[in-house]
Protein backbone atom coordinates (compact mmCIF):
# COMPACT_ATOMS: atom_id res chain seq x y z
CA UNK A 1 0.00 0.00 0.00
CA UNK A 2 0.90 3.69 -0.62
CA UNK A 3 0.14 6.94 0.89
CA UNK A 4 -3.16 8.42 -0.08
CA UNK A 5 -3.34 11.70 -2.07
CA UNK A 6 -4.46 14.74 -0.40
CA UNK A 7 -7.68 16.26 -1.05
CA UNK A 8 -6.02 18.44 -3.56
CA UNK A 9 -5.35 15.73 -5.55
CA UNK A 10 -9.29 14.46 -5.72
CA UNK A 11 -9.99 15.78 -8.91
CA UNK A 12 -7.10 13.62 -10.77
CA UNK A 13 -7.99 10.67 -9.12
CA UNK A 14 -11.31 10.72 -10.04
CA UNK A 15 -9.99 11.32 -13.02
CA UNK A 16 -7.87 8.38 -13.20
CA UNK A 17 -10.11 6.03 -11.81
CA UNK A 18 -13.40 6.93 -14.43
CA UNK A 19 -10.78 5.58 -17.29
CA UNK A 20 -10.31 2.61 -15.24
CA UNK A 21 -13.81 1.94 -14.92
CA UNK A 22 -14.17 2.37 -18.66
CA UNK A 23 -11.91 -1.42 -18.93
CA UNK A 24 -13.41 -4.74 -18.62
CA UNK A 25 -11.94 -7.55 -16.39
CA UNK A 26 -12.47 -6.33 -13.25
CA UNK A 27 -12.58 -8.83 -9.92
CA UNK A 28 -14.55 -7.89 -7.42
CA UNK A 29 -14.10 -8.03 -3.16
CA UNK A 30 -15.36 -6.76 -0.13
CA UNK A 31 -14.83 -3.72 1.32
CA UNK A 32 -14.12 -3.62 5.25
CA UNK A 33 -14.62 -0.24 5.29
CA UNK A 34 -18.27 -0.18 4.86
CA UNK A 35 -20.29 -3.42 6.08
CA UNK A 36 -21.91 -4.80 2.71
CA UNK A 37 -20.62 -2.91 -0.19
CA UNK A 38 -18.80 -4.20 -3.00
CA UNK A 39 -15.67 -2.76 -4.39
CA UNK A 40 -14.53 -3.05 -8.16
CA UNK A 41 -10.80 -3.54 -8.19
CA UNK A 42 -9.34 -4.57 -11.36
CA UNK A 43 -6.05 -6.70 -10.77
CA UNK A 44 -3.16 -5.35 -12.56
CA UNK A 45 -0.45 -7.99 -12.34
CA UNK A 46 0.55 -10.36 -9.94
CA UNK A 47 3.84 -10.60 -8.87
CA UNK A 48 5.10 -13.80 -6.71
CA UNK A 49 1.27 -14.21 -5.80
CA UNK A 50 1.08 -10.38 -4.24
CA UNK A 51 -1.35 -8.43 -6.63
CA UNK A 52 -0.76 -4.78 -7.66
CA UNK A 53 -4.18 -3.35 -8.50
CA UNK A 54 -5.70 -0.63 -10.74
CA UNK A 55 -6.16 1.09 -7.78
CA UNK A 56 -2.64 0.91 -6.69
CA UNK A 57 -1.83 2.08 -10.16
CA UNK A 58 -3.99 5.08 -9.85
CA UNK A 59 -2.55 5.88 -6.18
CA UNK A 60 1.26 6.19 -8.49
CA UNK A 61 -0.32 8.26 -10.92
CA UNK A 62 -1.74 10.83 -8.60
CA UNK A 63 1.29 10.86 -6.58
CA UNK A 64 3.10 11.65 -9.70
CA UNK A 65 1.36 14.87 -9.79
CA UNK A 66 1.79 15.79 -6.46
CA UNK A 67 3.64 19.36 -6.26
CA UNK A 68 3.23 19.60 -9.80
CA UNK A 69 0.97 21.93 -12.04
CA UNK A 70 -2.03 19.25 -13.37
CA UNK A 71 -3.00 20.04 -16.71
CA UNK A 72 -6.35 21.52 -17.39
CA UNK A 73 -7.82 19.73 -20.25
CA UNK A 74 -9.09 16.54 -19.96
CA UNK A 75 -6.60 15.76 -23.14
CA UNK A 76 -3.43 16.83 -21.89
CA UNK A 77 -4.28 14.97 -18.42
CA UNK A 78 -4.86 12.35 -20.14
CA UNK A 79 -1.96 12.74 -22.36
CA UNK A 80 0.32 13.07 -19.06
CA UNK A 81 -0.56 10.25 -17.55
CA UNK A 82 -0.33 8.03 -20.36
CA UNK A 83 3.59 9.00 -20.54
CA UNK A 84 3.87 8.65 -17.07
CA UNK A 85 2.28 5.11 -16.65
CA UNK A 86 5.60 2.88 -18.04
CA UNK A 87 8.01 4.61 -15.07
CA UNK A 88 5.17 4.29 -12.64
CA UNK A 89 4.29 0.56 -13.26
CA UNK A 90 7.30 -0.36 -13.39
CA UNK A 91 8.47 1.31 -10.20
CA UNK A 92 5.59 -0.47 -8.27
CA UNK A 93 6.41 -3.75 -9.66
CA UNK A 94 10.16 -3.05 -8.48
CA UNK A 95 9.35 -1.78 -5.27
CA UNK A 96 7.20 -4.88 -4.77
CA UNK A 97 9.88 -7.07 -5.35
CA UNK A 98 12.14 -5.54 -3.35
CA UNK A 99 9.86 -5.10 0.06
CA UNK A 100 9.04 -9.28 -1.21
CA UNK A 101 13.13 -9.39 -0.78
CA UNK A 102 13.32 -7.64 2.54
CA UNK A 103 10.99 -9.93 3.82
CA UNK A 104 13.10 -12.78 2.86
CA UNK A 105 15.98 -11.43 4.67
CA UNK A 106 13.86 -11.37 7.49
CA UNK A 107 14.11 -7.28 7.76
CA UNK A 108 10.94 -5.99 9.93
CA UNK A 109 9.77 -2.54 11.37
CA UNK A 110 10.14 -2.87 15.30
CA UNK A 111 7.76 -1.05 17.30
CA UNK A 112 10.33 1.39 18.63
CA UNK A 113 11.41 2.61 15.42
CA UNK A 114 7.76 3.23 14.27
CA UNK A 115 7.13 5.41 17.67
CA UNK A 116 10.81 6.83 16.54
CA UNK A 117 9.29 7.91 13.39
CA UNK A 118 6.02 8.65 14.12
CA UNK A 119 7.17 11.19 16.98
CA UNK A 120 9.36 12.78 13.99
CA UNK A 121 6.52 13.22 11.97
CA UNK A 122 4.35 15.25 15.02
CA UNK A 123 7.55 17.01 15.75
CA UNK A 124 8.24 18.32 12.37
CA UNK A 125 3.94 19.14 11.72
CA UNK A 126 3.39 20.55 15.35
CA UNK A 127 0.90 17.86 15.54
CA UNK A 128 -0.27 15.97 18.95
CA UNK A 129 -1.59 12.30 18.43
CA UNK A 130 -4.91 13.44 17.67
CA UNK A 131 -3.70 15.51 15.17
CA UNK A 132 -1.63 12.91 13.02
CA UNK A 133 -4.85 10.88 13.85
CA UNK A 134 -6.71 13.72 11.74
CA UNK A 135 -4.28 14.37 8.98
CA UNK A 136 -4.15 10.70 8.43
CA UNK A 137 -7.85 10.78 8.21
CA UNK A 138 -8.13 13.25 5.54
CA UNK A 139 -6.05 11.34 3.09
CA UNK A 140 -7.81 8.22 3.79
CA UNK A 141 -5.37 6.65 5.87
CA UNK A 142 -5.37 5.20 9.52
CA UNK A 143 -2.04 4.54 11.89
CA UNK A 144 -1.85 0.58 10.93
CA UNK A 145 -1.73 2.03 7.00
CA UNK A 146 0.74 4.60 8.14
CA UNK A 147 2.72 1.50 9.35
CA UNK A 148 2.10 -0.29 6.38
CA UNK A 149 3.92 2.56 3.91
CA UNK A 150 6.75 3.08 6.15
CA UNK A 151 7.74 -0.38 6.57
CA UNK A 152 7.94 -0.97 2.83
CA UNK A 153 9.70 2.17 2.71
CA UNK A 154 12.05 0.81 5.17
CA UNK A 155 12.53 -2.44 3.41
CA UNK A 156 13.58 -1.09 -0.04
CA UNK A 157 16.07 1.12 1.53
CA UNK A 158 17.43 -1.76 3.62
CA UNK A 159 17.41 -3.87 0.55
CA UNK A 160 19.08 -1.77 -0.98
CA UNK A 161 21.52 -0.58 0.84
CA UNK A 162 22.73 -4.40 1.62
CA UNK A 163 22.63 -6.07 -1.44
CA UNK A 164 23.56 -3.27 -3.85
CA UNK A 165 24.98 0.17 -1.91
CA UNK A 166 27.51 -1.94 0.05
CA UNK A 167 28.75 -3.58 -2.78
CA UNK A 168 30.27 -0.43 -4.56
CA UNK A 169 33.44 1.31 -3.79
CA UNK A 170 35.10 4.39 -5.41
CA UNK A 171 38.75 5.03 -4.88
CA UNK A 172 40.74 8.16 -4.37
CA UNK A 173 42.30 6.62 -7.32
CA UNK A 174 39.60 6.03 -9.23
CA UNK A 175 38.53 9.27 -8.95
CA UNK A 176 41.75 10.61 -10.42
CA UNK A 177 41.73 8.19 -13.46
CA UNK A 178 38.59 9.36 -13.82
CA UNK A 179 38.86 12.94 -13.61
CA UNK A 180 41.96 12.83 -16.20
CA UNK A 181 40.17 10.58 -18.53
CA UNK A 182 36.91 13.67 -18.77
CA UNK A 183 38.88 16.27 -18.37
CA UNK A 184 36.47 18.22 -20.62
CA UNK A 185 33.69 17.39 -18.28
CA UNK A 186 35.53 19.66 -15.56
CA UNK A 187 36.48 22.36 -17.65
CA UNK A 188 33.99 25.33 -18.21
CA UNK A 189 33.34 26.11 -21.78
CA UNK A 190 35.05 28.96 -24.02
CA UNK A 191 33.58 32.49 -24.05
CA UNK A 192 33.86 35.17 -26.62
CA UNK A 193 33.44 38.60 -26.56
CA UNK A 194 32.57 40.00 -30.15
CA UNK A 195 31.36 43.46 -31.65
CA UNK A 196 29.32 43.25 -34.34
CA UNK A 197 27.76 45.96 -37.63
CA UNK A 198 24.85 45.29 -39.69
CA UNK A 199 24.52 47.40 -42.22
CA UNK A 200 20.52 46.61 -42.82
CA UNK A 201 19.53 45.44 -46.67
CA UNK A 202 16.23 44.23 -47.52
CA UNK A 203 15.68 40.82 -48.75
CA UNK A 204 15.36 40.29 -52.42
CA UNK A 205 18.49 41.76 -53.85
CA UNK A 206 17.74 44.20 -56.83
CA UNK A 207 19.50 47.53 -57.10
CA UNK A 208 19.01 49.00 -53.88
CA UNK A 209 20.43 45.85 -52.54
CA UNK A 210 23.92 46.72 -54.21
CA UNK A 211 23.86 49.74 -53.46
CA UNK A 212 23.68 48.72 -49.51
CA UNK A 213 26.36 45.92 -50.38
CA UNK A 214 28.64 48.24 -51.61
CA UNK A 215 28.38 50.28 -48.02
CA UNK A 216 28.69 47.26 -46.44
CA UNK A 217 32.07 46.30 -48.06
CA UNK A 218 33.74 49.85 -47.57
CA UNK A 219 32.91 49.31 -44.18
CA UNK A 220 34.36 45.96 -43.78
CA UNK A 221 37.41 47.28 -45.36
CA UNK A 222 37.56 49.96 -43.17
CA UNK A 223 37.43 47.49 -39.71
CA UNK A 224 39.36 45.48 -41.61
CA UNK A 225 42.00 47.35 -42.38
CA UNK A 226 42.72 48.43 -38.46
CA UNK A 227 39.94 51.49 -38.04
CA UNK A 228 38.77 51.27 -34.53
CA UNK A 229 35.73 48.74 -34.65
CA UNK A 230 33.65 50.04 -31.80
CA UNK A 231 33.87 53.88 -33.45
CA UNK A 232 32.79 52.46 -36.55
CA UNK A 233 30.17 50.24 -35.24
CA UNK A 234 28.81 52.91 -33.44
CA UNK A 235 28.92 54.98 -36.59
CA UNK A 236 27.38 53.23 -38.85
CA UNK A 237 26.00 49.98 -37.50
CA UNK A 238 22.18 49.26 -37.32
CA UNK A 239 22.22 46.73 -35.10
CA UNK A 240 20.74 47.57 -31.58
CA UNK A 241 24.56 47.13 -30.17
CA UNK A 242 25.75 50.38 -31.99
CA UNK A 243 25.49 52.27 -28.82
CA UNK A 244 27.61 49.99 -26.71
CA UNK A 245 30.43 49.96 -30.30
CA UNK A 246 28.45 46.70 -31.40
CA UNK A 247 29.29 44.53 -27.86
CA UNK A 248 27.75 41.23 -27.80
CA UNK A 249 28.99 38.85 -24.76
CA UNK A 250 30.74 37.51 -23.22
CA UNK A 251 28.82 34.43 -24.03
CA UNK A 252 29.49 30.80 -24.34
CA UNK A 253 31.07 29.78 -27.68
CA UNK A 254 28.68 26.75 -27.74
CA UNK A 255 25.22 29.35 -27.24
CA UNK A 256 25.95 30.70 -30.88
CA UNK A 257 24.27 30.02 -33.73
CA UNK A 258 25.99 27.37 -35.47
CA UNK A 259 26.53 29.88 -38.27
CA UNK A 260 28.22 32.69 -36.17
CA UNK A 261 30.20 29.96 -34.19
CA UNK A 262 31.82 29.03 -37.50
CA UNK A 263 32.86 32.40 -38.94
CA UNK A 264 34.50 33.40 -35.21
CA UNK A 265 35.75 30.36 -33.43
CA UNK A 266 38.96 30.12 -35.36
CA UNK A 267 39.26 34.08 -35.15
CA UNK A 268 42.34 35.60 -33.45
CA UNK A 269 41.56 38.58 -30.75
CA UNK A 270 41.22 41.71 -32.58
CA UNK A 271 40.45 39.87 -35.72
CA UNK A 272 37.24 40.85 -38.22
CA UNK A 273 35.36 38.05 -39.93
CA UNK A 274 34.14 37.55 -43.17
CA UNK A 275 31.37 40.18 -44.49
CA UNK A 276 27.78 37.65 -44.80
CA UNK A 277 24.95 38.42 -45.84
CA UNK A 278 21.99 37.54 -43.66
CA UNK A 279 18.54 38.30 -43.20
CA UNK A 280 18.67 41.31 -41.69
CA UNK A 281 21.47 42.20 -44.09
CA UNK A 282 25.52 42.45 -44.46
CA UNK A 283 26.98 41.69 -41.13
CA UNK A 284 30.47 41.57 -39.92
CA UNK A 285 32.20 40.17 -36.62
CA UNK A 286 35.30 41.09 -34.39
CA UNK A 287 36.68 38.85 -32.03
CA UNK A 288 37.03 41.67 -28.92
CA UNK A 289 38.34 38.55 -26.38
CA UNK A 290 38.07 35.10 -25.74
CA UNK A 291 38.42 32.75 -22.62
CA UNK A 292 39.64 29.33 -22.39
CA UNK A 293 39.61 27.95 -19.25
CA UNK A 294 41.67 25.61 -17.34
CA UNK A 295 40.15 22.42 -15.69
CA UNK A 296 38.92 22.24 -12.42
CA UNK A 297 41.75 21.70 -9.87
CA UNK A 298 40.86 18.36 -8.62
CA UNK A 299 41.53 18.44 -4.99
CA UNK A 300 38.67 20.88 -4.99
CA UNK A 301 36.03 18.53 -6.78
CA UNK A 302 37.51 14.98 -5.60
CA UNK A 303 34.53 14.70 -3.34
CA UNK A 304 31.47 15.44 -6.14
CA UNK A 305 33.78 13.07 -8.80
CA UNK A 306 33.48 10.21 -5.79
CA UNK A 307 29.66 10.81 -4.98
CA UNK A 308 29.01 11.40 -8.88
CA UNK A 309 30.94 8.06 -9.85
CA UNK A 310 29.47 6.14 -6.85
CA UNK A 311 25.32 7.13 -7.70
CA UNK A 312 26.28 6.14 -11.46
CA UNK A 313 27.55 3.00 -10.27
CA UNK A 314 25.12 2.46 -7.91
CA UNK A 315 22.26 2.59 -10.57
CA UNK A 316 23.76 0.49 -12.88
CA UNK A 317 24.49 -1.82 -9.84
CA UNK A 318 20.65 -1.19 -8.91
CA UNK A 319 19.35 -2.26 -12.40
CA UNK A 320 20.92 -5.55 -12.14
CA UNK A 321 19.93 -6.22 -8.81
CA UNK A 322 16.55 -5.42 -10.25
CA UNK A 323 16.87 -7.54 -13.19
CA UNK A 324 17.82 -10.36 -11.15
CA UNK A 325 14.79 -10.17 -9.24
CA UNK A 326 12.50 -9.72 -12.07
CA UNK A 327 13.81 -12.92 -13.75
CA UNK A 328 13.58 -14.75 -11.10
CA UNK A 329 10.04 -13.87 -9.82
CA UNK A 330 6.84 -15.28 -10.69
CA UNK A 331 5.05 -11.89 -13.01
CA UNK A 332 1.65 -12.64 -13.90
CA UNK A 333 0.20 -10.28 -16.33
CA UNK A 334 -3.35 -9.20 -16.60
CA UNK A 335 -2.93 -6.31 -19.09
CA UNK A 336 -0.84 -7.18 -22.23
CA UNK A 337 -0.62 -3.50 -22.42
CA UNK A 338 1.14 -2.88 -19.28
CA UNK A 339 3.28 -5.50 -19.27
CA UNK A 340 4.07 -4.41 -23.01
CA UNK A 341 4.96 -0.92 -21.52
CA UNK A 342 6.54 -2.24 -18.14
CA UNK A 343 9.00 -4.42 -21.21
CA UNK A 344 9.79 -1.66 -23.35
CA UNK A 345 10.52 1.04 -20.25
CA UNK A 346 12.90 -1.31 -18.31
CA UNK A 347 14.73 -2.64 -21.64
CA UNK A 348 14.70 0.96 -22.53
CA UNK A 349 16.31 2.16 -18.75
CA UNK A 350 18.78 -0.63 -18.81
CA UNK A 351 20.07 0.55 -22.11
CA UNK A 352 20.21 4.12 -20.82
CA UNK A 353 23.29 2.93 -17.97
Amino acid sequence: MRMRMCQLMTGLAAFVSALAMAQPGRSQSLSSDVPGAVVFERILVKVNGEVISQGDLEEAQVEAFRGRAVPQSEAALRQAVQELTPQLITLTVDNLLLVQRGREMGYDLTDEQFDEIVDGIKVENGFDDAQLAAGLSVDGMTMADLRQVVEEQMLIQQVQQIEVNRRISMTGFEAREYYEENLEEFTPPPTVTLREILIAAPEGGGTLDQAVRMTAEAVHGRVAGGEDFAGVAAEMSDAASKDSGGLVGPIELGDLAEGVRARVEDLEVGQVSTLERTPAGYHMLQLASRTDPEPADFDEIRDSIVDSVFESRRLGALEDYLASLREAAIIEWNDETLQSLFEEYVKTRAAGL
